[in-house]
């Protein structure tokens, strides 16, 4: 058995067998499969797909791959969260306190951002100060004193997954569903999760464009959690436009806040209020509509934000430090009319070269970088309205005219929620 023989049979559309996956993992992790070697196995997957065995077996060995915890001391009512990734995603850092304030533990492992997506634990970097590596101990005691702790993904958790993770992202090869499948599940099954709510992202901003890969995607992962004794809610939503008006990491804390503390309405916030509702109806087993009132109360009476506040200082943030960035650039509209659409992928590529998201896998990341937009869909435009303000030290030009459109008659219908499966 060797790599190239493997790399060949997938290209040529065949199926692996559970033996060759589990030498392609070990031995990617050994370093006798190169990196190089690994991308193109990885591209073969994205172009020939993975059938629910070759899967099953693709998340099995990456979720041996390392080290597993085991929340059961604290309790029946640990219930994590994961999203598939979308532009301006920063949900679990509003619903994590905002669970955990309802009496759901949340004992979260997050990570980097993927191609044009941005991750939480780069958000949770542009906090000054804020320590996301935390050490096995000290995370499970962290959840069982304040209920929630968020944490990056450690170096015995998942190895494979996690070495694989990184160079999907700088290879062209992360939208692919079993790629995606396997690498969210195998992570939470060596984390211990028992309860799991998925927010799977559809639409042009999403790593999933269209309902139907959304559907796959959430039976696959609904089998596996099955397979391994994990309850699975998929929440599938739209990710045609951005979520929420900040765009990259120090924006989106800011508005993070804006949401917790100044109760701030719109999309944004009424997603994290379904995904925290279904939450809460696992982590305490009551129903969908007991949990979605607990869940308004803590926001109304800030308990939510309170609890936010507890997370940070407790991973040892500092949230009166946030980076700014020294220039921004207002971009105006040049015509009339209604806004019909904002163009998610174009404005998360853009977030990208502005410097908050990685182009290749060594790049640092400038916190303070990012994107304001000051419009939302069916606002009325004039000609001059700035439509988005630009935080950047970079220097900008030709700036994509087509991001936003504007037309004469409002948009219809444009739901949040597509679907949810359980």
């Amino acid at each position: 058995m060797n790599i190239i023989d493997i790399i060949n049979k997938k290209r040529m559309k065949q199926s692996l067998t559970d033996e060759e996956i589990k030498y392609v993992i070990d031995n990617y992790l050994s370093g006798v499969i190169k990196d190089y070697q690994m991308s193109s196995l990885l591209m073969a997957i994205v172009l020939n797909g993975m059938n629910e065995e070759e899967t099953y077996s693709l998340t099995k060995y990456m979720a041996n791959s390392g080290d597993k915890l085991d929340l059961n001391f604290l309790g029946d009512n640990v219930v994590d969260k994961h999203s598939t990734g979308g532009v301006g995603d920063k949900t679990t850092l509003i619903v994590a306190p905002i669970v955990a304030s309802c009496g759901v533990k949340v004992a979260k492992m997050s990570g980097r951002g993927l191609g044009h997506t941005g991750g939480t634990i780069d958000k949770l970097e542009s906090i000054p100060g804020l320590v996301v590596n935390l050490e096995k101990e000290r995370f499970l005691n962290q959840v069982n004193e304040i209920g929630v702790a968020i944490t990056s993904q450690t170096e015995n958790i998942a190895l494979a997954d996690k070495k694989i993770y990184a160079l999907r992202d700088v290879t062209g090869t992360v939208e692919s569903i079993p790629l995606i499948a396997s690498s969210i599940m195998s992570k939470k099954i060596a984390l211990g999760t028992k309860k799991l709510v998925l927010d799977i992202k559809v639409g042009k901003g999403a790593l999933i464009k269209n309902l139907d890969d959304a559907k796959t995607l959430a039976n696959l992962m609904i089998n596996i959690g099955k397979q391994n004794n994990i309850k699975v809610v998929c929440i599938l939503t739209n990710m045609d436009i951005p979520l929420g008006n900040n765009i990259g990491n120090s924006l989106e804390i800011e508005e993070v806040i804006d949401i917790l503390k100044e109760n701030k309405q719109g999309s944004l916030t009424d997603l994290c209020i379904e995904i925290s509702s279904q939450m809460v109806s696992l982590g305490l087993n009551i129903d969908y509509q007991q949990a979605k009132e607990k869940v308004l109360e803590s926001l109304s009476s800030k308990k939510a934000y309170n609890k936010f506040l507890q997370l940070i200082e407790y991973q040892e943030g500092s949230l009166d430090k946030l980076p700014k960035a020294n220039s921004k650039y207002q971009i105006k509209s040049i015509t009339n009319g209604y806004l019909i659409d904002i163009d998610a992928y174009k404005l998360g590529v853009l977030s990208m070269h502005l410097g908050a998201g990685r182009e290749n896998k060594e790049d640092k990341i400038d916190y303070s970088s990012g994107i304001i937009i000051h419009k939302n869909i069916n606002d009325y435009i004039n000609s001059g309205d700035v439509l988005m303000t630009l935080y950047t030290d970079k220097l900008i030009t030709n700036i994509d005219n087509t991001i936003f459109k504007i037309s004469s008659n409002k948009l219809k219908n444009n739901p949040l929620i597509l679907d949810i499966i359980k």
